[in-house]
């Protein structure tokens, strides 16, 4: 694909670099500019010069036990076992029941038990390391599965047998750039997006990444994800860092200041959140303007309950969504067959009309229709939609597996140093 130049707009704005689109006007003079992209000593890996996900190394480097097909088959007779999956609650936990936990249970007569789970691998490296493993499955990110496969916390899984399409594409085929690896198949495409109060803004609206950083404009609190990511990323494009050039200048020092000087800017009007449900309740409730948070949490809002919640698409991130089995699980053979039937064509489908994430695979892609509850049409709700894809970021796994605790570490000293803010905990 060719790169088209860049092109200056009105009263400073950016036009069109290279096949994405970076909206905003650029408050920086020329010269810092130049500072921006000038080298800097690394401070972190270099990213991926490719961003989509790419497999792993070899199972045999963790040392850990694959699953095979054949392995640990219940005995005629047997009881079916229960199975322990760590998913992220709230609507989504309440859609993986409806299209996923309570239709395997019927077909298979094996029980899934939820355990509470928001993201990250505190808890399970502590479970691994006292040999407290209690889940079976965990339906974790993109970065943390790669990181947690290189540590030995879940187990490698086969992909020579997953079922081909409806079509009879084979399943290598059928699903999307990225969706296998080595410890990991991916279910779903979600996105982290911007997404504001539509009663705070009765007449100029936010309508890029830009506007979550100008409080004159769009006064008011904000509700952040206590994490680095997406904050660091939007924070650079606020500046008008191209899309491309995200991670090659967070891998810097002078990038990563950067990004923490925007954010210091806003961070005394920021509340922090953990849990996934909390940034649509926030935004509900009138507590907050604009938030940080999962795509199908805020539909979720706006369709069930009629929050007057407005999706901001530019600048979304894009990160797959798997389904592992930890090292530690008691029923590998089990919790293999629950991933083979819940990354199928018909389950992805069923998901993804409940709530809006890009299902996997292409069969189920082009299968999603009306939402269960409301018959919106949910198409133009996904984020891999065309036309809410046209300036998404899409996040460079690799480097967050590999800056994995580095980051974190640099990003909780900065938040600590900018304390009393309040933070908000799953049980608030």
């Amino acid at each position: 694909m060719g790169v088209e130049p860049v092109r200056r707009c009105p009263a400073g704005h950016w036009g069109r670099i290279g096949p994405r689109r970076v909206h905003g006007c650029l408050l920086l003079p020329a010269l810092v500019l130049a500072m921006l992209f000038s080298p800097g000593p690394a401070l972190l890996a270099a990213p991926n010069p490719v961003y989509m996900h790419q497999p792993d190394a070899p199972a045999a480097a963790t040392g850990e036990p694959s699953v095979t097909a054949s392995a640990g088959t219940a005995a005629p007779g047997a009881e079916p076992p229960v199975l322990t999956i760590a998913t992220w609650g709230g609507a989504y936990e309440q859609a993986q029941r409806a299209a996923l936990f309570e239709p395997f249970t019927a077909r298979t007569g094996i029980e899934i038990r939820v355990a509470e789970y928001d993201g990250g691998l505190t808890e399970l490296r502590a479970r691994h390391a006292d040999g407290g493993v209690t889940w079976d499955l965990v339906d974790m990110t993109m970065s943390d599965t790669l990181t947690a496969c290189r540590e030995g916390l879940l187990r490698p899984l086969p992909q020579d047998d997953l079922p081909p399409s409806p079509e009879g594409a084979p399943a290598h085929r059928d699903f999307i750039p990225g969706a296998l690896t080595r410890c990991g198949i991916a279910h779903t495409a979600y996105a982290t997006v911007i997404a504001y109060d539509r009663r705070a803004f009765p007449g100029i609206r936010p309508e890029r990444v830009a506007d979550l950083f100008d409080l004159e404009r769009f006064p008011g609190r904000r509700a952040l994800q206590e994490a680095p990511f997406g904050n660091l990323e939007w924070a650079l494009h606020a500046y008008g860092v191209p899309t491309a050039d995200l991670y090659r200048l967070l891998s810097t020092r002078r990038g990563l200041r950067l990004a923490l000087a925007k954010l210091d800017a806003v961070a005394h009007q920021v509340t922090w959140w953990q849990d996934g449900a909390t940034p649509a309740r926030l935004l509900e409730h009138g507590e907050v303007v604009m938030a940080s948070g999962y795509n199908g949490r805020f539909f979720a809002a706006m369709a069930d309950r009629g929050a007057p919640i407005e999706i901001l698409w530019d600048g979304q991130i894009q990160e797959l969504e798997n389904w592992t089995i930890t090292a530690g699980s008691r029923h590998p053979a089990a919790a293999l067959r629950f991933i083979r039937w819940a990354t199928g064509t018909d389950a992805l489908t069923r998901f993804a009309r409940h709530l809006p994430y890009g299902p996997a695979r292409r069969s189920a892609s082009r299968r999603v229709a009306g939402h269960v509850g409301t018959g919106i049409d949910m198409q133009p709700h996904l984020p891999t939609h065309p036309s809410n894809d046209r300036n998404a970021i899409v996040k460079d796994v690799q480097w967050y597996a590999r800056t994995h605790d580095r980051i974190r570490a640099i990003f909780r000293r900065w938040l600590r140093a900018r304390a009393p803010t309040p933070v908000l905990r799953p049980d608030q």
